[in-house]
């Protein structure tokens, strides 16, 4: 045991230890909720590294939870050696570059699996209806009532409450605009659409 504690308090170990600490106490905050795991994705870019597709929380926690592993083991083997203070000062020096090195490759490989429970495409939301055409399922649509048929861009379709409030007239099967969501409300701000007037036609 006392070993193990002097390898994590002496150089190289130490460095990797005190990381090691504020990796867990983020950890513990994400756990209390007083802290996001990816809220440091807009201000690190973790793709010159090789190691995006993963928030970057989760690829530092790895980077220095296994730099803190191999140079605890190595300064335990090192310790051990009997060599000179001097000689095994140097090869601390040379553990903490080579702990860093090692950890970034094995962290860029779990990277690799765990990306795909990360996707990179944001979930879809009711905001990317808006600017597309939608078709008429109900016989009247007004500032009280109204439902219609919208297809996403990547082909799904969803049946939405649709409102308006001027004075044209929506029919069952006719064309409409979603032009507006209304959060609150939870329904589409909707208005005739006339082919002839679509500029991409």
């Amino acid at each position: 045991m006392a070993e193990f504690l002097n390898a994590i308090a002496a150089f190289p170990t130490v460095v990797f230890t005190a990381a090691l600490v504020v990796v867990i106490g983020f950890w513990l905050l994400v756990l209390l909720g007083a802290a996001d795991h990816d809220g440091f994705d807009a201000d690190v870019d973790t793709d010159a590294l090789s190691l995006g597709g993963v928030p970057v929380s989760v690829s530092a926690s790895l980077l220095m939870a296994l730099s803190w592993f191999f140079s605890v083991t190595g300064s335990v083997l090192l310790a051990r050696t009997g060599w000179p203070d001097g000689l095994l000062h140097l090869l601390g020096a040379v553990l903490l570059f080579a702990s860093l090195f090692g950890s970034w490759r094995l962290t860029r490989a779990l990277v690799l699996p765990l990306a795909k429970l990360f996707p990179d495409e944001p979930g879809p939301s009711r905001h990317d209806f808006v600017g597309l055409t939608c078709t008429i399922r109900t016989g009247r649509v007004d500032a009280e009532f109204g439902q219609a048929e919208v297809a996403a861009r990547d082909g799904s379709t969803a049946v939405v409450q649709v409102r308006q409030n001027d004075g044209a007239r929506l029919e069952l099967g006719g064309t409409g605009l979603l032009y507006a969501y209304d959060d609150a409300g939870d329904f589409f701000w909707v208005a005739p659409f006339h082919e002839a007037l679509d500029p991409r036609g």
